[in-house]
C-alpha cells in the first residue's frame, strides 16, 4: 500500500479499507461552474457596496450562499447578516449565475462516475450549492448515477463546509458508512476541510486558480492537477484500497 493510504489507516486507527462509495463534491469536481459562481457572487457583493475581490470566492466554496454573506456583511458592517439579506442577496446571485453559467461539465467527470459505479460502489452528491439550475441537470448530464436520497446539499444541513456535517451526513445516506468505507472527491480548501473533519480518505482535484499547496494545507491525503488525473489514477488507487 502506498504511504498516502497506509499514512491514513495508521492515523485513525484502522486495519484495512472497506470502500463502499465515493463521495463527490459539484461545483468544480462535476461542472466547470467555478468561475460563474465567482463572477456572481463579485457582481452581487459589488451592487450591494461590499468590498470583495472575485478571487476570494474560490476560497469561499463549499460555504452555504447564507454563510458566504453572512462572512461578508460581518466583515464590512461588524454585524451579521438579517435572514431577509440572505435571502435577497442570494436571489440576486442565483439569478446572475443562471445567466452566465453556460452548463459544461468537467472533462472526465462522467467517466469518473461511471468507473466507480463499474466497480460496484454508490457514488454520493455532497454539495454546499443550492442552485437549483444545477441540481435539477444532474440526471440529463450524469444519467444514471445520483440518487435524490444519497444526496447532501445547502437544503439538507444547518453547517455547510468547512464544518463536517455534509460528508458525515453523506456517509450516513451511504447507509451508516464509517469513515474508512468511503474517499472523498473535492476541489475546495473548505471542501477538504470538511471532508478531512469528518475522518474521511480525501483527493482533491485541483480545477481552479488557486495554488495547490491551499488543498494540501487543507489537509488533502492526495491532491492532483485535474479530473483526468484522477480517471487515469483510479486503476491503481482500486489495487491500494482494495476495492476489487
Amino acid at each position: 500500500m502506498t504511504s498516502k493510504f497506509q499514512e491514513y489507516l495508521e492515523k485513525h486507527n484502522y486495519s484495512d479499507f472497506d470502500i463502499k462509495a465515493v463521495l463527490f463534491d459539484m461545483d468544480g469536481v462535476l461542472y466547470d461552474s467555478m468561475k460563474y459562481h465567482s463572477k456572481s457572487w463579485y457582481q452581487t457583493m459589488t451592487e450591494e457596496g461590499i468590498n470583495a475581490t472575485p478571487e476570494e470566492f474560490y476560497l469561499h466554496e463549499g460555504r452555504t450562499g447564507g454563510n458566504t454573506i453572512n462572512l461578508l456583511i460581518e466583515r464590512m458592517h461588524g454585524r451579521a447578516a438579517t435572514e431577509d439579506e440572505k435571502q435577497r442577496i442570494y436571489k440576486r446571485k442565483s439569478e446572475l449565475f443562471t445567466l452566465y453559467n453556460d452548463g459544461d461539465t468537467i472533462s472526465y467527470a462522467y467517466d469518473m462516475l461511471q468507473a466507480v459505479k463499474n466497480k460496484g460502489l454508490e457514488c454520493i452528491l455532497v454539495t454546499g450549492s443550492g442552485q437549483p439550475s444545477l441540481l435539477g441537470k444532474l440526471d440529463e448530464n450524469f444519467p444514471n448515477i445520483f440518487q435524490r436520497d444519497k444526496m447532501v446539499t445547502a437544503f439538507d444541513v444547518k453547517h455547510g463546509k468547512p464544518h463536517p456535517e455534509p460528508y458525515l451526513m453523506g456517509l450516513e445516506k451511504g447507509n451508516k458508512l464509517s469513515p474508512n468505507q468511503a474517499i472523498v472527491v473535492e476541489n475546495a480548501p473548505m471542501g477538504v476541510e470538511s471532508a478531512v473533519a469528518a475522518g474521511i480518505f480525501t483527493i482533491a482535484i485541483n480545477t481552479g486558480p488557486l495554488d495547490e499547496q491551499v488543498l494540501w494545507d487543507a489537509g488533502a491525503n492526495i491532491v492532483l492537477p485535474s479530473m483526468k488525473a484522477l480517471f487515469d489514477n483510479w486503476p491503481n488507487y482500486c489495487i491500494e484500497l482494495g476495492i476489487n
